[in-house]
């Protein structure tokens, strides 16, 4: 826990600092705060009106929400270039929408309807994008680490300067093949960033219980690879990391490790009551640590835009969510046909 105070207290310097890994910040100009505002609030928007769908039997089967985390991947996409990966685990509804995927395809994927991003058939859990270069929400716990470090092998076999993310979370980051990614990816020198969204609680025990070591940024210290804690609740500081670590892999440096402090408000799962943890620490992360808040109290500070700007901004957002909700409601079902389709043998 002291770490996270470490990471925390970092992310208050004045702006003006230099960006970097260890504590540093970016200092966004106007268009990157609405940016990253206008962004974090659309994966906010959306995993709010997906929970009520849940709720109201629309959506069925497993659903991870990413409220709290928006920071995270928010930040990270904003260090990116086109041809650069994303690949993730069943937590990915906010990366689908960070990486450009459209809400009604990932909304009308989420309720099983012939538009959606698998056509139906993948729901929550597994959705792609080769136009966007999102390879995936994967529901086995760590197999899309492997995955990822299969894209930096490929970047680097191709010999582009392209690089691959691979987000996995706190619990994730104990699973064996992980461990056996860091040694590949580290010997060939793959251009890859783990991104450990470390929340605290894995499905429901918290990461003192269930980790030996639980400063995840030292888990690539016997390969040789170098890794940072990040204060993930501030897309300021997830930036200016992801600005260093795109750059380190993309200049042939090999793999780098990021360990995003961030935190969920919801449980593991839609059907998690999270009884584990008080109401009274989940409220003290919203009311200050919020990453959406933080961003919106710099704006008004800063006279970026007036209370009346971010409003709007809300409401068009709100609009687009409500409209891909609609959409996914009244999208015919998958023809039966498509039982057979897509089918490995």
């Amino acid at each position: 826990m002291a770490a996270r105070k470490t990471a925390t207290a970092a992310s208050r310097k004045k702006p003006a600092e230099k960006s970097g890994l260890n504590g540093g910040i970016t200092d966004f100009d106007k268009a990157a705060e609405i940016k990253a505002y206008s962004d974090m609030l659309l994966i906010r928007r959306f995993e709010e009106k997906a929970g009520q769908l849940y709720g109201m039997g629309f959506i069925g089967g497993f659903c991870h929400l990413y409220i709290g985390q928006e920071a995270v991947v928010t930040g990270m996409q904003m260090a990116l270039k086109d041809g650069d990966q994303v690949i993730t685990g069943y937590r990915d509804h906010g990366h689908m929408l960070a990486c450009g995927m459209e809400a009604r395809g990932v909304m009308a994927e989420l309720t099983g309807r012939r538009d959606g991003y698998s056509r139906g058939k993948g729901g929550s859990m597994h959705m792609f994008s080769k136009e966007k270069n999102f390879y995936g929400g994967h529901g086995i716990v760590g197999g899309q680490v492997s995955l990822g470090t299969g894209l930096g092998f490929a970047n680097k076999y191709r010999g582009n300067d392209n690089v691959a993310l691979a987000y996995f979370g706190d619990g994730a980051a104990n699973q064996g093949q992980v461990y056996e990614s860091f040694n590949m990816a580290a010997l060939w020198k793959l251009p890859v960033i783990y991104i450990i969204e470390n929340n605290r609680y894995a499905m429901g025990t918290s990461t003192a219980r269930s980790s030996a070591q639980s400063n995840f940024s030292l888990r690539g210290n016997s390969f040789g690879i170098p890794g940072h804690q990040v204060d993930g609740m501030d897309v300021r500081a997830v930036h200016a990391a992801a600005v260093e670590a795109v750059a380190h892999s993309r200049s042939g440096k090999g793999p780098i490790i990021l360990e995003m402090l961030t935190y969920r408000y919801r449980g593991h799962s839609m059907s998690d009551p999270a009884k584990y943890r008080s109401k009274d620490e989940v409220q003290k992360m919203r009311s200050e640590h919020d990453p959406i808040e933080q961003v919106k109290a710099r704006i008004l500070e800063l006279k970026h835009a007036s209370e009346d700007d971010l409003k709007a901004i809300d409401k068009k957002v709100r609009d687009v969510v409500a409209d891909a909700a609609d959409f996914a409601q009244n999208n015919p079902e998958p023809d039966a046909s498509e039982l057979y389709t897509d089918i490995l043998l």
